[in-house]
């Protein structure tokens, strides 16, 4: 099960945001709090919030819902930081010119998942069962694709 939770409008840059973002994809979420209020970055008190949100969100469904949720196994499956409209401004330049800038501005979202009790997400590892069946599929496929084209083009230069 995947809890989320969403900062949108957040007047930092996407790409600033990222650098956060980052350095907690993948970690438990305690470890991830560590993480945000040792780092230095001024977008790290608003990801520390929008990662408590999220706690929130799975605790609510946990003793609300009856839904069953360890949060001590909750760990960050996702965070991303995608662009918002940009606001367009104008400084004064010499001479009576006007020099444009832009102001960028962000959408937070963090998704944190369940890890199951081996380590992994149940998720990831319903992903490696099926991709080890369908690779070799894919894969014979391909190659009887590549000896039927083959075939074709050595019949057409025999005909000439």
């Amino acid at each position: 099960m995947e809890f989320r939770a969403e900062a949108r409008y957040m007047r930092v840059s996407p790409q600033k945001a990222r650098l956060v973002l980052d350095l907690i994809k993948g970690q438990r979420v305690e470890e991830a709090r560590n993480t945000l209020l040792f780092t230095k970055k001024r977008v790290a008190s608003t990801v520390g919030k929008l990662l408590q949100s999220a706690i929130d969100n799975a605790n609510f469904l946990s003793t609300e819902k009856g839904v069953d949720v360890d949060l001590d196994q909750l760990y960050v499956k996702s965070a991303v930081a995608n662009d918002g409209p940009r606001m367009k401004r104008i400084r004064p330049a010499p001479m009576g010119r006007a020099f444009r800038y832009v102001r960028r501005i962000a959408h937070l979202e963090i998704v944190l998942a369940e890890k199951n009790k081996n380590g992994q997400s149940h998720a990831t590892v319903v992903g490696e069962e099926e991709h080890k069946t369908a690779a070799p599929k894919a894969a014979a496929k391909k190659r009887a694709a590549v000896k039927k084209a083959g075939a074709s083009k050595k019949k057409a230069v025999a005909k000439k």
